[in-house]
């Protein structure tokens, strides 16, 4: 006797069929050979229809932020050096992509917790904050204001600073407020009159406003995206590595202990002043390599962060120094 439950593909047509597949392995908890009997397709064409599901943005799968942010590490990370919260993500056996991209998924899965009706999230730029922006699931924080805190470059990537901020907005149902001016001017004397044009002045007024901060410290080295953007010249990054550099943060040089290291570069570029950026309600900070470890310690010390994510090989280096 034929099975009576017994469908065919036939029976349903176009996106349906996705959706009953979809539908049937993740609420109803079957296993793909029984779909695929059940709807008498092969177990290959199961695979292939969960795949364009989530393709499709029909499935969202994610892993409960507790995993990550109350185990031994991340309590032990809070403990030391202060934060409210930390995610630290498994990488053993990774290469260094895909260590990279485990903390940006990260990232991308914990952002949307930690975020609130009526916030205004001051974003800095760089291939991190880019990649973490494809990845949030899209949906709708309401009230949310999303703010570009560096002014424009050109560079021969796609992850601009405006790139970033009105990414992220749009996968958040988020306004967003970029800030219409290239982050470094040729002149001193231009940086001050353009940063008091009515435009570039409102918009710099609103950076004021920022209450929550996501960002990825930069590295003070030849390969640094301030040097290969353009933003910084190796002239400029040798005369701040002679003052002390430790790292990059939303395009301004720090020392070891997070503070700018004024000079020349700092005056001419139109940015948010990265003391504003201290005492916050939240920042947080992205820190995917050993790399940058130097500079995370100099973001932690300067005050500017108070949630962490990272991987397990950073967490623990983090922890041993």
């Amino acid at each position: 006797m034929a099975n009576p439950k017994r469908r065919t593909t036939g029976q349903i047509s176009g996106e349906n069929v996705v959706i009953t597949v979809a539908w049937m392995y993740y609420q109803d908890g079957m296993n793909q050979k029984d779909i695929a009997d059940r709807l008498g397709i092969s177990r290959a064409t199961v695979v292939n229809y969960l795949q364009e599901a989530r393709e499709r943005g029909y499935i969202r799968i994610t892993l409960n932020a507790p995993a990550f942010t109350t185990h031994r590490v991340s309590l032990a990370l809070c403990q030391k050096f202060g934060l409210q919260g930390a995610y630290v993500v498994p990488d053993e056996g990774c290469d260094a992509e895909a260590r990279f991209m485990r903390v940006v998924h990260g990232a991308a899965d914990w952002l949307p917790t930690l975020l609130q009706p009526g916030d205004r999230l001051g974003l800095a730029w760089g291939r991190t904050v880019y990649e973490m922006a494809e990845l949030v699931e899209e949906q709708q924080i309401d009230d949310l204001t999303v703010l570009q805190l560096v002014g424009s470059m050109a560079t021969p990537y796609g992850f601009t600073a405006e790139a970033c901020s009105t990414r992220l907005a749009q996968r958040l149902g988020a306004r967003c407020l970029n800030l219409h001016a290239p982050a470094v001017i040729s002149s001193v004397t231009l940086a001050r009159e353009l940063r008091a044009e009515p435009i570039i002045a409102a918009q710099l007024e609103q950076l004021e406003t920022v209450n929550k901060f996501l960002f990825s410290v930069g590295t003070c080295d030849a390969e640094s995206h301030i040097v290969v953007s353009g933003l910084a010249s190796l002239d400029d990054l040798a005369w701040h590595q002679a003052q002390g550099a430790i790292g990059v943060l939303c395009g301004r040089f720090i020392d070891a202990e997070g503070r700018a290291i004024a000079g020349p570069m700092s005056e001419r570029m139109i940015g948010v002043p990265i003391d504003r950026l201290v005492g916050l309600d939240m920042g947080i900070l992205i820190t995917p390599g050993v790399d940058k470890l130097a500079a995370t310690q100099a973001a932690i010390r300067g005050g500017y962060v108070t949630h962490l994510v990272a991987g397990l090989g950073v967490a623990e280096a983090l922890l041993a120094v």
